[in-house]
C-alpha cells in the first residue's frame, strides 16, 4: 500500500492498472454495461446473417450465449494463474456464443452443398434380380375368348438387370442463382463467426477487467479499514484520557464498521466476478485460479475520426456479413424470377439385362427435354413477393448498421477523451482528499477539533479513491470499445491498452 491507500502494483505513474474493460462501473452505483447490452443482442444478429432457418435457442434466464461456455477438462488441485491473454485464448476455444456461431457456419456450408447438388450430375447404380409370376386373368385374358386354353397364372420366370443411370441438369437458371445465393450465405456466416470472435474478446475483457477493478477495490478498502481502525483506537484512547467525548468514539466506531461492511461486499463481488469470468472462458466448475494481470494506465492519442470510420467500414465483420446478406437477398430475388424460365435436363442409363448374367444383353437409353413453365399456380409470384421483402429488410439493416458503426466510433472517441480528462481530475482529487484527511487527523490529535471533521475527510478520501478507480476503468473501457468499433478487437485491444495504435 502507498500513502493514498492504493496498492503499489495497482498504480503506474500515479494511475490505475486494469487491462481492458467494458463500460461498467462496479460499485454501489451500478449501471448496466454497454458491452453487456451488446452481448445480449449479439446472437440474434449473428444468426440472422445466415439464409437457412435457425431454430430458436432458449437459454436459462434469457442470458446471452457469450456469457456461457462449454467447460474444458476437469478441475485440478493446483491454483491456475490466468493472465489476460490466456483468458482470451480460453474464451476463443470454449465460449458458447462462438461455438454456436461455428455451428451456424457449418449449417450454411451444408446448405451450399445442397444447392450445388442440383447442378452437379447424379449417378446411380442398381443390380436387380427379379423372380415373379403373372396373372393373365387379372389382365383380362379369359380362356373362353381364345380357341385354346389359357392358364390363369403363368410363371414363375426371372430376369437379371444391372444398370447405371445418369441425371444432369443442363440449364436451370433458378438452381444456378440459388447456388450463388447459398455461397453468399456461407460468406455471411463466416463473417458472423469472425464477429463472434470479436464479441468473445469483448466479453472476456469485460469480465477480466471488472475482476481486476474489484481486486484493486478490495485492497483500497482494506487500507481504509486499517485507517478507520486506527482512528477508532485513537478516539478510544482520548476518551479514556478524558480529552474526547464519547460521541467521537461512536462516530469512529460507525466509520470503522462501515468500512468493514464495504470490504465484505467487495470481497463477495470479487468472488462472483471470478465465477463469471470462469463461466465465460470455460474453466471447469470448482477450479481455483488467480488473475495475474496488473495493467498500467497509458494514455492513447486518438487518430482523426475519418481514419477510424474508414477502417471500420472495411474491417468490421458484422458489416461485411450484412453486405453478404444483401447480396444473398438479391440473388434469391433473381432465383425467384427465374422460376418463369425454361430448363433443360438430360437423362441416360446403360445396363445389362437378361435371364441370367451369363445370358444377357447390353441396353442403353438417352433422353433429354425442355421444361417450359406455363402456369405454376402463382408460386413464382409468391416467391417474388417474399424475395422483395427480404431484400428490402437486408438493405434497411445494412443502412442501419452503417449508421450504428458511425455512432459507436464517435461515442468511443468521446468516451476516450472524457475519461482521460476524468483521470486527471480524479488523480488531483485523491491528492487533495489525502491532504485534507491528514490535516484533519492532526487537528483531532491536537485537540483542536472533534473527529467529525476527520470522519468527513475520510469519507472524502474513500469517494476520491472510488472515482479514481472508476475513471481509469472507464478510460480502459473506451479503448476496448474503440477497438471493437473499428473491427479488430483481437489485435487492437492489446495495442490500445499499451497506448499504441
Amino acid at each position: 500500500m502507498n500513502e493514498k491507500g492504493l496498492p503499489e502494483d495497482f498504480l503506474s505513474n500515479g494511475s490505475f492498472s486494469p487491462k481492458k474493460m467494458p463500460r461498467y462501473l462496479p460499485c454501489a452505483k451500478r449501471r448496466i454495461p454497454a458491452v453487456t447490452l451488446l452481448l445480449l443482442s449479439s446472437v440474434t444478429g449473428i444468426l440472422a446473417q445466415t439464409s437457412t432457418p435457425v431454430p430458436a435457442i432458449t437459454l436459462p434466464g434469457s442470458q446471452s450465449p457469450f456469457t456461457g461456455s462449454e467447460p474444458e477438462g476437469k478441475a485440478v488441485p493446483e491454483v491456475l494463474q490466468i493472465g489476460f491473454q490466456d483468458a482470451i485464448e480460453r474464451g476463443l476455444r470454449n465460449n458458447l456464443g462462438l461455438l454456436l456461431a461455428g455451428d451456424q457456419t457449418i449449417m450454411a456450408r451444408g446448405e451450399k452443398w445442397k444447392e450445388l447438388s442440383n447442378l452437379l450430375p447424379n449417378l446411380t447404380a442398381r443390380i436387380q434380380e427379379d423372380v415373379q409370376t403373372q396373372s393373365l386373368t387379372a389382365l383380362g385374358l379369359k380362356s373362353n375368348v381364345f380357341p385354346f386354353p389359357i392358364p390363369r397364372v403363368i410363371g414363375p420366370f426371372n430376369y437379371f438387370d444391372a444398370r447405371a443411370s445418369l441425371t444432369q441438369s443442363v440449364f436451370n437458371f433458378r438452381d444456378l442463382e440459388k447456388e450463388r445465393a447459398a455461397s453468399e450465405s456461407l460468406k455471411g456466416a463466416q463473417y458472423s463467426y469472425k464477429d463472434a470472435r470479436e464479441l468473445v474478446v469483448l466479453a472476456v475483457g469485460n469480465a477480466y477487467l471488472m475482476a481486476i477493478a474489484t481486486a484493486a477495490r478490495i485492497e483500497t478498502t482494506e487500507a481504509q479499514v486499517t485507517s478507520a481502525q486506527a482512528l477508532y483506537n485513537k478516539a478510544v484512547d482520548q476518551q479514556k484520557a478524558g480529552v474526547s467525548p464519547a460521541i467521537d468514539t461512536l462516530r469512529s466506531q460507525v466509520e470503522f464498521q462501515t468500512r468493514q461492511q464495504q470490504l465484505i461486499v467487495a470481497r463477495n463481488d470479487y468472488a462472483k466476478q471470478k465465477l463469471s469470468l470462469a463461466r465465460i472462458i470455460g474453466l471447469p466448475p470448482g477450479q481455483e485460479f488467480q488473475l495475474t494481470e496488473k495493467a498500467p494506465y497509458q494514455t492513447l492519442a486518438p487518430l482523426p475520426l475519418e481514419l477510424y470510420l474508414q477502417r471500420a467500414y472495411t474491417s468490421r465483420p458484422d458489416y461485411k456479413a450484412a453486405q453478404s446478406q444483401v447480396r444473398f437477398a438479391e440473388l434469391t430475388h433473381r432465383a425467384a424470377a427465374a422460376g418463369r424460365y425454361p430448363s433443360v435436363d438430360l437423362n441416360a442409363n446403360f445396363g445389362d439385362i437378361g435371364v441370367t448374367p451369363a445370358h444377357s444383353n447390353g441396353t442403353w437409353q438417352v433422353n433429354g427435354g425442355i421444361s417450359i413453365p406455363i402456369f405454376a399456380g402463382g408460386k413464382v409470384h409468391s416467391d417474388l413477393l417474399e424475395a422483395d421483402s427480404q431484400l428490402k429488410q437486408a438493405r434497411s439493416q445494412l443502412g442501419d448498421l452503417r449508421g450504428r458503426i458511425d455512432y459507436e466510433v464517435r461515442t468511443a472517441l468521446l468516451d476516450l477523451t472524457a475519461a482521460a480528462e476524468q483521470v486527471e481530475v480524479a488523480r488531483s482529487s485523491v491528492d487533495l482528499a489525502e491532504q485534507a484527511f491528514n490535516q484533519s487527523r492532526d487537528r483531532f490529535a491536537a485537540g483542536v477539533t472533534d473527529n467529525l471533521e476527520v470522519v468527513q475527510a475520510q469519507e472524502s478520501v474513500a469517494s476520491a479513491h472510488e472515482s479514481y478507480i472508476q475513471s481509469l476503468y472507464a478510460h480502459n473501457l473506451a479503448k476496448v470499445e474503440l477497438a471493437h468499433a473499428i473491427g479488430d478487437a483481437e489485435q487492437d485491444v492489446k495495442r490500445f491498452l499499451k497506448g499504441e495504435h
